[in-house]
């Protein structure tokens, strides 16, 4: 496939796995490493189509602020590949538990199977609940397929609540939606709420702020959207590559740099507050 027209399929995808965006984005990108010009223009294009997804912004950012940027982009799929956070997260989680989740994440769903003693109440957001129930069942875990109207009493009735960000910062979270109302309902029932942030997934504050600028002005009401932010006061644990750790400690992991050249020149990083 020509890299224009891997490009182009890259921006239009939607739905797929973050490590897929990310290895099919490098490749495409990787055909730019001497136009520099070009990259910068193809990167700001990539984020704009996923202005959520933090693993292309961390690609990104990477790549523009390298000397070289194709052998960026494979350190990059390199890092993505070698992400633990599933496996940790399938270990820390506590025997016999009742874990709360929404929608099919990623790194969650992956997760889950490698445990044969959890019971898992997924809430079915965007329609993608049922499918997650079906896989576990496959795998011999015990799953509920449990309609948006139950999340409430899903949540109050779990050990645990598991979130997954596409996007994280010092300020809060994008997960899909729903994920604001577990974290809150959690909160008022004294459940855990546990979020699963691998590799790429952790923005500086000034990315973190370019990103929530376009996701604010992606609809002209939120409850159109289908991810939402959630503060990060929400969330009692973080689960990444190196286990389980509070928030601040992931915070101070980030290995995202600051590239200028991603922000969106309508609207200044640091002017978003949610």
């Amino acid at each position: 496939m020509h890299p224009i027209e891997r490009l182009r399929y890259v921006a239009r995808a939607s739905g797929a796995d973050q490590s897929l965006l990310v290895r099919e984005t490098a490749q495409a990108l990787a055909a730019f490493n001497a136009d520099p010009p070009g990259l910068v223009a193809a990167s700001r294009r990539i984020v704009d189509r996923h202005p959520t997804s933090a693993p292309l912004w961390w690609l990104c950012a990477r790549m523009l602020t390298a000397p070289e940027s194709r052998t960026e982009a494979w350190a990059a799929v390199d890092d993505i590949d070698a992400d633990t956070t599933a496996t940790e997260l399938s270990h820390a989680l506590p025997p016999d538990a009742t874990a709360c989740v929404i929608g099919w994440p990623e790194q969650v769903g992956d997760a889950l199977p490698r445990r044969g003693d959890v019971e898992v109440l997924a809430v079915d957001s965007l329609g993608e609940g049922s499918g997650l129930v079906r896989r576990l069942m496959h795998a011999g875990i015990d799953a509920v397929d449990v309609p948006t109207s139950g999340l409430g009493a899903a949540v109050a009735s779990s050990d645990v609540v598991l979130l997954e960000a596409v996007a994280a910062g010092p300020a809060g979270f994008v997960a899909v939606s729903g994920s604001l109302a577990a974290a809150t309902v959690a909160r008022h029932a004294e459940v855990p709420v546990w979020l699963a942030a691998g590799v790429g997934r952790w923005l500086p504050p000034r990315m973190w702020d370019a990103m929530a600028v376009r996701h604010a002005t992606r609809a002209a009401d939120p409850w159109d959207l289908d991810e939402e932010i959630v503060p990060l006061t929400l969330v009692d644990r973080v689960c990444g590559p190196s286990g389980l750790e509070s928030a601040v400690a992931a915070i101070g992991r980030t290995d995202c740099p600051v590239a200028p050249e991603l922000f969106d020149r309508g609207n200044a990083p640091g002017t978003y507050t949610g």
